[in-house]
């Protein structure tokens, strides 16, 4: 089942709670992002792999939402433009537990350092 507005699937499951590629190389993650078409969960633009916009790039899937505690915007690459979405599928977020940023252990000491602006 497809929203009103394309690229957006309220029923896709995310993937898991932190970025998919980052836990498989053994890196680390600022912020997660959720896609909206399928549930890929990736890190955010300012993570120093930025995988959620690798995989819009690979999928052409548009639309991703937060996966941050308390956040519910998405955002249209398309029109680079942030909006109100409907409700996806649980979970919202990562775990509250979760260090940010993220996974535990896998943070360096110098992690400011290492953000994208």
């Amino acid at each position: 089942m497809k929203s009103e507005r394309d690229g957006i699937n309220p029923a896709a499951k995310p993937s898991g709670t932190g970025c998919v590629e980052c836990l498989a190389l053994g890196g680390w993650w600022f912020h997660l992002r959720r896609c909206a078409e399928c549930g890929h969960i990736g890190c955010c633009d300012s993570s120093p792999n930025q995988h959620a916009s690798k995989h819009h790039a690979a999928t052409g899937h548009p639309t991703i939402a937060s996966f941050e505690p308390g956040e519910r915007w998405f955002y249209d690459y398309r029109t680079e433009e942030s909006f109100a979405g409907p409700k996806l599928h649980a979970p919202h977020s990562h775990p509250l537990d979760q260090p940010v940023p993220g996974p535990a252990g896998a943070v360096p000491s110098n992690w400011q350092t290492l953000l994208h602006e």
